[in-house]
């Protein structure tokens, strides 16, 4: 039997919806129909479990398109991701209070926001950045150059500085116990305020294309450029470019933390098994016959045998899973729980109370400010893995004990 249902869409692109036992808002049902609906469009959508609103196109979903890229679809994080790494610490090891352990992270790794972003932001490193930001910001600096030097309104000014750091939102750095009791380091950001600006870039020059050539859409938000345009082959440029940043900028990020821990346990060493996956993010693969730009939008590749990574929340267990490379998903599966409500009515219905509930056990910010990230904010991550049973396999169970939010 399938695992899949199809939502009657009339005669546009067939829409296939892997969220059985997981209820859609009717805000994403309307822009998944909206999404179907542009021409270019190849053999259908696919819906995953944890869909929800997003600008544009929903989160949780993905887009095959043929001559052309919508780049709000991608969104302005662009290549935002997880990675994961396995260590030789063990459950036993850990001390009692972890809460050292937390602010080590904190001091090691620039996280959040201040001064809008300014000369004191606290988010961007101070000084200089570590040497593995150093090296990898000299493979990338000559694309970004490249980029802005076409584009100069898309250059951003801490493009080296945020290199390393986590950003703010539900970005996150945690650490985690797998079912053997074994101590992974999990964390997700993306390419931070140069992929921010390189969206919010490109997305208004798309909004101008369509309203100079007259072009008429469902929504704004879903402008497109054209295959074979200027804006087409620069925004290709430009968010290949944001997405190996994103890819380096997690790992200059792990390399900061497992630094850490080695201070903790110096004889700490980390296994073969580590995954480095987008969830934000276009690439050119083939699917159905046809090569397509394929837009995941808050979903993560699931190709045959290829490890992923299906975060839950704060104090939701979260899942180390292996591809099925099911074609009809495009070889996709889900990126996390995904939310159940906006972050205002997370703020408005939940209390500092019900977050210390919902938290504990867990060494995390358990304040006012991290309200709209609590666990009760998102989707019940059970019923989401069940909904992608032909999606994925469940390799590792694991449940944080550690959580360093943005």
């Amino acid at each position: 039997m399938r695992g899949y249902d199809v939502i009657d869409n009339l005669d546009h692109a067939p829409i296939k919806a892997w969220t059985r036992g997981v209820p859609i808002e009717d805000v994403a049902l309307k822009q998944l129909k909206n999404v179907a609906s542009l021409p270019f469009i190849h053999s259908h959508l696919a819906v995953m479990p944890d869909v929800h609103w997003g600008m544009g196109a929903t989160v949780g979903s993905v887009i095959p398109t043929v001559g052309a890229i919508i780049p709000a679809a991608v969104g302005v994080d662009i290549g935002c991701g997880m990675m994961a790494v396995r260590t030789s610490v063990r459950a036993e090891h850990l001390p009692d209070d972890l809460s050292a352990i937390r602010s080590a992270i904190e001091a090691a790794v620039p996280h959040g926001r201040t001064d809008n972003g300014g000369r004191n932001d606290k988010g961007a490193w101070a000084d200089e950045p570590p040497a593995s930001a150093v090296t990898r910001w000299a493979e990338l600096k000559a694309g970004y150059d490249a980029v802005v030097e076409a584009h100069p309104k898309a250059a951003h000014p801490r493009g080296f500085g945020h290199l390393g750091t986590l950003g703010t939102g539900n970005h996150f750095i945690e650490l985690c116990l797998d079912e053997a009791g074994d101590v992974w380091v999990m964390l997700h950001s993306g390419s931070r305020g140069v992929g921010n600006r390189f969206g919010t870039y490109f997305i208004e020059r798309a909004k101008h294309e369509m309203r100079r050539w007259h072009i008429n859409l469902p929504d704004q938000d879903l402008a497109y450029f054209p295959e074979g345009t200027d804006g087409f082959v620069h925004y290709v440029q430009a968010v290949s470019w944001a997405q190996k940043y994103a890819r380096a900028n997690r790992e200059v990020m792990m390399d900061s933390v497992l630094g850490v821990l080695k201070a903790f346990w110096p004889d700490l060493e980390t296994t073969q098994e580590a995954v480095n996956c987008h969830h934000n993010y276009v690439s050119k693969e083939r699917h159905f016959g046809k090569d397509v730009f394929l837009t995941r939008k808050g979903a993560v590749s699931a190709k045959l045998d290829e490890l992923g990574i299906i975060p839950g929340s704060m104090g939701a267990k979260s899942f180390i899973v292996r591809g099925k490379g099911n074609a009809d998903s495009f070889c996709t599966c889900s990126h996390g729980a995904g939310r159940a409500m906006s972050r205002a009515e997370a703020k408005r219905r939940f209390t500092v109370e019900d977050h210390v509930r919902a938290t504990e056990g867990v060494e995390c910010r358990k304040d006012a400010e991290v309200i709209d990230e609590t666990p009760m904010a998102y989707k019940d991550i059970d019923a989401v893995i069940a909904a992608q049973t032909d999606l994925i396999e469940v390799v590792h169970t694991l449940r944080q004990v550690v959580c360093v939010k943005g």
